[in-house]
């Protein structure tokens, strides 16, 4: 019985989008791949609102981001991962130069982290920094900042978009560009980035649709292009991505929702099927997960669905290492739902029971399948 290890972030102090914050720090979990039943293994507490994680790609170390309102600066917290017992151990914390931190992600080498700080408090309050930069050592230790920059402008939406709002960056597959979305101004920016030193700078930037509040994106993993949720308007975006440039060029745009209106929902989580031919976006409220096919030849995502995530407000999600089990974090519901991918069609059938775990906002695999 095929079995892995998963982390679960979340809310575990007052914050603004969680109703009744239950979690206790960072919970873990060995999954068997076969049956869909979870194994609690243990929380690590002593951190607050853990509410993004992710394990490096060697598996040897986790990071999590403190997200708290009020505070000038979140935390980033590095740990040590005990590949058999799934426990983690303290290695270090950084500040992350901005507030609201909301998404960071490993670079390709293993040496970089990045932050992306979405950005609460007035324009005024330092350090209001979008992105920061900092080196990992190779057993997980975070490093001393190394790169810092600060994205400006607004959007239309003056209730969502006074200020600029980073909400996810992510490496190009070569490490030599850094890309983040924002919200904020509806913009992927693009740094040009330095994998010897961890410096960033700027490239260039694609404009989404006004109003649009573009919040996470995808890679293809082996053909050219990306996808982008838009939180505010609920679509996907399909773009083209060329490499030696570091640009990128909108393709099309589709709804996340089927026909009929549903007020108040918000895009969330995105990402794409082992062997690329589904990619899958988060809808929150609706509490639905949206499918779409993509089209191998020209890139373009065509909306297949919707499949219901069994609880309230979706607002993460993550495929196991095989790609066969989707796990859904149910925000509202404390629980991980999972899903089992049919690659032929993209449904998602439901898989096991609910797995029980305080206002989950975030789920990272371990890459060792055992």
């Amino acid at each position: 019985m095929p079995s892995v290890l998963f982390y679960v972030g979340g809310v575990n102090r007052g914050i603004g989008y969680v109703a009744n914050p239950a979690a206790k720090g960072i919970a873990a979990f060995r999954l068997d791949l076969d049956t869909g039943v979870a194994e609690p293994l243990g929380v690590t507490q002593g951190i607050d609102n853990p509410t993004f994680v992710e394990v490096a790609k060697d598996g040897k170390s986790l990071a999590a981001v403190s997200e708290v309102g009020g505070w000038n600066e979140g935390l980033i917290t590095g740990y040590a991962i005990d590949p058999t017992t799934g426990a983690l151990e303290y290695l270090s914390k950084q500040p992350t130069r901005g507030d609201y931190t909301a998404h960071f992600s490993h670079d390709n080498s293993g040496a970089f982290v990045g932050i992306a700080n979405y950005g609460g408090l007035p324009i005024s309050a330092k350090p209001n920094k979008s992105v920061a930069i900092y080196p990992r050592a190779a057993d997980g230790t975070l490093g001393s900042l190394v790169s810092e920059t600060t994205h400006t402008g607004v959007g239309p939406d003056a209730g969502r978009q006074d200020r600029p709002h980073a909400h996810c960056i992510r490496w190009t597959a070569d490490n030599k560009f850094v890309v983040v979305a924002d919200l904020g101004v509806d913009k992927l920016v693009v740094y040009r980035f330095d994998n010897q030193t961890g410096a960033l700078t700027p490239h260039g930037e694609t404009v989404l649709p006004p109003g649009s509040g573009p919040r996470h994106f995808v890679f293809h993993p082996t053909l050219p292009y990306a996808y982008l949720v838009n939180e505010m308007t609920c679509t996907l975006a399909s773009l083209t991505f060329d490499a030696a440039n570091g640009t990128f060029t909108v393709l099309a745009s589709a709804s996340t929702l089927p026909p009929g209106g549903h007020p108040g929902t918000s895009g969330s989580a995105v990402g794409i099927a082992a062997g690329g031919k589904h990619i899958y976006v988060g809808n929150r409220v609706h509490d639905s997960v949206a499918g779409f096919s993509i089209d191998q030849t020209t890139g373009i995502a065509s909306f297949i669905g919707t499949t219901p995530t069994g609880g309230r407000i979706p607002r993460d999600f993550a495929f196991d290492p095989t790609g066969q089990v989707l796990a859904v974090a149910n925000q509202e519901s404390d629980c991980i739902n999972l899903f089992r991918y049919q690659p032929d069609t993209g449904a998602l059938v439901p898989l096991g029971a609910p797995i029980q775990t305080g206002s989950p906002t975030a789920i990272a695999f371990h890459p060792t399948v055992r």
